[in-house]
């Protein structure tokens, strides 16, 4: 059952109401006009028409039944002619996405009504002028509640045209205004309603280019909204950073999202945006967001949004930092079962590699609510990770397809579970319909260009990542990529390039080090590259992924080694690879090579012999065998030629001569015929 609705209005701002006979919501849009009094209520305090049927839209908007408010509301406007009307009937027709419907009622014209307020012209009043929350004019808008549909009212009704085009009389055409340039609201809800219809320059026409009130004495970080509520001045910029951002133009929409978000830290979906769209590197994020003006906005709240904020940043840093975050939040505000203070718990596990671990949390945000857009990238990713969680992946991908089949994270699901399968084809389709959905799904553009860089199409791959890099200016991940693709290439400058500029956006990450090192090994700095390996190995001993995955590091350090003659070092690393896998043929050739350059040649041998057997055809192994096998016969010491050494071998070789001295001359006594047939050894 429905509560009744409040007895007074939630603004602090408007005076209280003298009549306890009328219902306070009556007449709810009083703040879009910001009226001075509710002037419509009649002298004996009785409720008119007018007046039940604003109660009606309100009540019908509360409980969702659009089609009732838009009804009642219609037949409002038709009585009174009255912008706050227009403007609440715009708004039903908004939320029943009849978007066209709505921009026509907000751009049409309508009388303008000389303000209440003694001396002010309509002029003086153009809402472009003022930073209020709903612009700056003040009307007389309800008329008489009573008998209201006899009367027409004292403002002329404006005449309509073929196609229901307003025609304007002469004598009428310096007395009305449009709704979208009386109050800032409607031409906040009317740029809305153009970015639904696809028309992206004429939203950005009718917000401008930048914030108009920017250099305002009532505009700023420092000036709290008069409600207390959440500025229009700061939505309209965020709206404006999203047309940017449909524009292609990245750079503008940070700053209009900046903006946003400096004019009013409530503004969660400029922040979302900044952050979740990853448009700014870990360093300038957390500068930003430490910066904002908590307290000259909302000095009782100042400390929780910080907090849950710089919870929701990313965690390459300020490792300290964020813990004690995530402390007070639990410990402070008990919200230990929050599920957006849960992610923040998960995404600082996921950004260690430490997937199960991460994988419990995301579990259990996915039995508090079914779908938590920032958890479900983190949970599939943890599946893909985790092989054995592979079939759980399937049946995630099939619920979400059923339940939330609009939803680009459902198609994602689908993608990656092919991509766990090896089927890249299929997995970028879904990969490329999830981008579609939703351009700015980072995830999305990432694993489209893995499924390029899995099949071999490494220029194809070097050009999504290009893509991703572009969209997403604050991510070191796509410049990481194209950095190994390159090296892949051989193109060695444009990796140094590519891996640098990861670098300086994330100095943190073991794979990036890695393949650092890869780089620094190309160009001879044996030494720097080692250093590079071994920090790459230090930072992911907190990470739960498979040892495997470290292999390839531990057979470059082992490789550094031996290029600085460290054979001992060399060889720890070496057998270290062949502990994780026993049969890892390079990890046995390499091997190999260090008892070889120890002049342990039969060790050597041996090795080499344990890698053909894994790669028989490896003419490299081949090749180094044979040098072996030379080395151990021609120029190796008697002791690797026979037991013993030389002594013993001519002590051999003499016994053989005595023994078959003895037989020949048994054989000349028994047979003097023969003699000359006798062995003769020496």
């Amino acid at each position: 059952m429905l509560h009744s609705s409040p007895r007074s209005s939630p603004r602090r701002h408007r005076r209280a109401q003298d009549s306890t006979s009328r219902h306070p919501l009556a007449n709810h849009a009083v703040d879009v006009f910001q009226e001075s009094e509710l002037a419509g209520e009649s002298e004996d305090g009785e409720w008119g028409m007018v007046d039940r049927m604003r109660l009606w839209r309100h009540d019908a908007l509360m409980q969702h039944l659009y089609e009732t408010a838009s009804f009642w509301g219609d037949k409002i406007l038709s009585w009174t002619n009255d912008p706050n009307d227009a403007f609440w009937l715009a708004q039903t027709y908004f939320m029943t996405h009849q978007y066209s419907r709505a921009e026509r009622l907000l751009t049409r014209p309508f009388p303008a009504v000389v303000p209440s307020q003694p001396g002010a012209t309509n002029e003086d009043a153009h809402p472009m002028r003022g930073v209020s929350a709903m612009g700056n004019v003040s009307f007389d808008t309800k008329g008489k509640s009573k008998e209201v549909v006899l009367q027409a009212g004292s403002t002329p009704r404006l005449p309509m045209g073929p196609a229901d085009l307003v025609k304007l009389p002469e004598e009428l055409q310096t007395r009305v205004s449009r709704l979208v340039d009386m109050s800032v609201a409607c031409r906040y809800l009317a740029a809305q309603c153009q970015v639904r219809q696809g028309n992206w320059s004429d939203a950005l026409e009718m917000l401008g280019e930048a914030n108009p009130f920017r250099h305002s004495d009532r505009s700023g970080a420092a000036v709290p909204n008069v409600d207390g509520g959440i500025k229009v001045e700061a939505s309209m910029c965020h709206l404006r950073g999203i047309l940017m951002l449909k524009l292609n133009r990245g750079e503008q929409a940070k700053l209009c999202f900046m903006e946003a978000l400096t004019l009013d830290v409530k503004c969660y979906d400029a922040f979302s945006q900044l952050i979740g769209g990853e448009m700014m590197t870990p360093d300038e994020e957390w500068e930003f967001v430490q910066g904002l003006a908590y307290k000259h906005q909302t000095p009782d709240d100042a400390d929780f949004i910080q907090l849950m904020y710089t919870s929701r940043l990313r965690k390459y840093k300020h490792a300290e930092e964020h813990a004690l975050t995530r402390h007070r939040l639990v410990e402070d505000y008990r919200l230990s079962d929050n599920p957006d203070v849960l992610y923040s718990f998960a995404d600082a596990l996921y950004t260690q590699r430490r997937w199960a671990d991460c994988y419990v949390i995301t579990t259990r945000i996915l039995e508090l609510v079914t779908f938590h857009d920032a958890t479900l990238p983190l949970h599939i990713a943890c599946m893909y990770h985790l092989s054995h969680l592979r079939s759980k992946l399937f049946v995630l991908a099939h619920e979400l397809v059923d339940k939330e089949p609009e939803n680009p994270i459902s198609w994602y699901a689908v993608g990656v579970w092919y991509l766990s399968a090896d089927k890249w084809s299929q997995a970028r389709q879904y990969f490329s319909k999830t981008s579609l959905m939703d351009p700015r799904f980072a995830p999305a553009w990432i694993a489209f260009a893995h499924t390029f860089a899995m099949e071999g199409e490494h220029d194809h791959a070097v050009t999504a990542y290009s893509t991703c890099a572009r969209m997403f200016l604050g991510s070191h991940l796509p410049l990481l990529f194209i950095g190994m693709e390159q090296i892949t290439l051989s193109n060695h400058q444009l990796a140094d390039e590519a891996l640098h500029a990861a670098h300086a956006a994330c100095d943190s990450d073991p794979l990036l080090i890695n393949e650092l090192g890869v780089m620094a090994f190309t160009h001879g700095e044996y030494e720097k590259a080692a250093q590079l390996f071994e920090r790459s190995l230090e930072l992911a001993q907190v990470t739960q992924s498979s040892e495997r995955s470290w292999m390839a590091t531990y057979l470059n350090l082992g490789t550094c080694f031996r290029k600085l003659k460290d054979y001992e070092k060399a060889k720890q690393n070496y057998q270290r690879v062949l502990e994780i896998e026993p049969q890892h043929r390079q990890g046995l050739g390499f091997l190999g090579m260090v008892y070889h350059f120890q002049d342990e040649v039969d060790k050597a041998i041996v090795k080499y012999h344990e890698a053909l057997s894994v790669d028989p055809i490896n003419n490299h192994i081949i090749e180094l065998l044979n040098l072996a096998l030379e080395s151990n016969i021609a120029c190796g010491s008697w002791e690797r030629v026979y037991p013993g050494g030389e002594e013993a071998f001519r002590a051999m070789m003499a016994s053989l001569k005595n023994k078959f001295a003895k037989k020949g001359v048994e054989a000349r006594q028994g047979d003097g015929n023969r003699s000359e047939e006798a062995m003769s050894v020496g």
